[in-house]
């Protein structure tokens, strides 16, 4: 020990004091407006089936018609891997993961579509479909056959059919209120927003709705989907979809690009629009900043792209999908939408192939920020976060398993969590 030194100070008491009085105002806004990362799981992906498609063995069609996909086009882990270019070692562990996903739960999320995969119908149509939509939503969270997330995309807030999507709202969430109560897993989607106030307006719908059941206030929460230029620059030069997740009000769970829509907007031709386009990017860049730290999560598009017809077709779209799955999650978006039950096996094989290659590498630098072990980088916190996260999102999609990671890093599902979204104060570790 070497001669210890003499602190001093030249500032009073009351300087810290007073600064902190200052900033209250401040540290308020900040935990409201950027609480982080919610900590529940997110889908890795949506489906969305239109309403008077969706009967109560749609999600257990899809898995099966993505499984004889798999049988009539890739009937094994050699030949799968070989399409997609997943590396050997990987073949194995990811094709049979993919399989048993497909088995026990082919969809994360389903939202039965009351807008463009609808289209408008006469009203007493629509009003059954919504009623009927509620009831077959409430016997699979009875029965065990829901899919982890599930629940509607009405019409927009645009004049046009502002009345019927409200109305929509109204018949599906009143239908499910009189068959028990609103699951755990539901979810809303507003889709084409423009303007922050119809952001403002559809939190009021939702108010009302609270009220007319005495449900907890901020009970029903929605996501917004991205599909116009408006929402991403507004007229006045402005990010609209900062302010929209504001007008939000605490509600908003996601931000959802709506690929073909927004490709549109901006004038992008039929051919080109994909979600790997510039404009794709710039929107997506720009939505992932407007939601970072909100809690609010950021979605993908799709590709309208099918893999049907002969085998070689369906080769060549499964690698576009894979590619454009691998593309998104290097980006950080981790979630998106598939249309269709042959996307599939290609989301969850690139989904699994991202978590798996990058398991090990991950555990180890956990483990070494745990234990202060050093390595070849130098992490912080927020890396250790970024970590703990990336571990979180692989056991939560199946990709990875609660055991194989607490071997590797050492931590348990609660250190994770910890870790993923800390609490002021110490984190405690503990053995697994």
């Amino acid at each position: 020990m070497g001669q210890q030194e003499k602190v001093a100070t030249s500032l009073a008491g009351t300087v810290s004091e007073e600064i902190s009085a200052s900033l209250t105002a401040v540290d308020a806004e900040l935990a409201r407006r950027y609480p982080g990362d919610p900590g529940t799981r997110q889908p890795v992906h949506t489906v969305y089936v239109p309403g008077d498609v969706f009967e109560p063995g749609t999600l257990r069609s899809w898995g099966d018609q993505a499984l004889a996909a798999l049988d009539e086009h890739a009937p094994d882990a050699a030949s799968f891997a070989a399409v997609l270019g997943i590396p050997e070692e990987l073949a194995g562990p990811v094709h049979d993961r993919v399989r048993a996903k497909l088995e026990h739960e082919p969809v994360e999320d389903l939202r039965i579509d009351f807008e463009d995969g609808y289209g408008p119908r006469p009203d007493a149509e629509e009003d059954e479909a919504a009623a009927r939509a509620a009831r077959l939503v409430s016997e699979a969270y009875a029965n065990g056959t829901a899919a982890p997330y599930m629940g509607i995309r009405m019409k927009c807030m645009e004049a046009g059919v502002r009345d019927r999507g409200i109305r929509t709202t109204d018949v599906f969430l009143t239908g499910l209120m009189e068959a028990g109560g609103l699951p755990d897993g539901l979810v809303l989607t507003l889709p084409k927003v423009t303007y922050p106030e119809q952001v403002t307006a559809f939190v009021r719908l939702l108010e009302a709705f609270e009220k007319a059941h005495g449900l907890d206030a901020g009970r029903l929460g929605f996501e917004i989907q991205i599909e116009t230029s408006q929402s991403i620059l507004a007229a006045d030069g402005t990010a609209a979809v900062a302010r929209m997740i504001d007008a939000a009000e605490g509600r908003a769970t996601g931000l959802h690009y709506g690929t073909f829509d927004y490709s549109a907007c901006v004038g992008v031709s039929a051919a080109y629009q994909a979600s790997d386009h510039p404009a794709a990017d710039h929107a997506k860049a720009v939505m992932q900043v407007a939601a970072a730290g909100t809690g609010v999560r950021v979605s993908d598009g799709s590709t309208n792209v099918l893999p049907v017809g002969p085998t070689d077709r369906v080769h060549e779209a499964w690698r576009l999908h894979y590619g454009l799955t691998r593309r998104a999650l290097a980006r950080a978006y981790y979630q998106g939408w598939d249309m269709h039950p042959g996307h599939l096996p290609t989301r969850y094989a690139a989904v699994y192939a991202f978590y798996r290659e990058g398991l090990e590498p991950a555990a180890a630098r956990l483990a070494a920020y745990v234990a202060k072990a050093g390595g070849d980088v130098m992490d912080e916190p927020a890396t250790a976060k970024a970590l703990s996260g990336y571990l979180l999102r692989g056991i939560d999609c199946g990709a990875l398993d609660t055991a194989e990671v607490a071997r590797l890093t050492g931590l348990t599902r609660a250190d994770l969590d910890a870790f993923a979204s800390p609490r002021r104060g110490d984190l405690t570790v503990t053995a697994p």
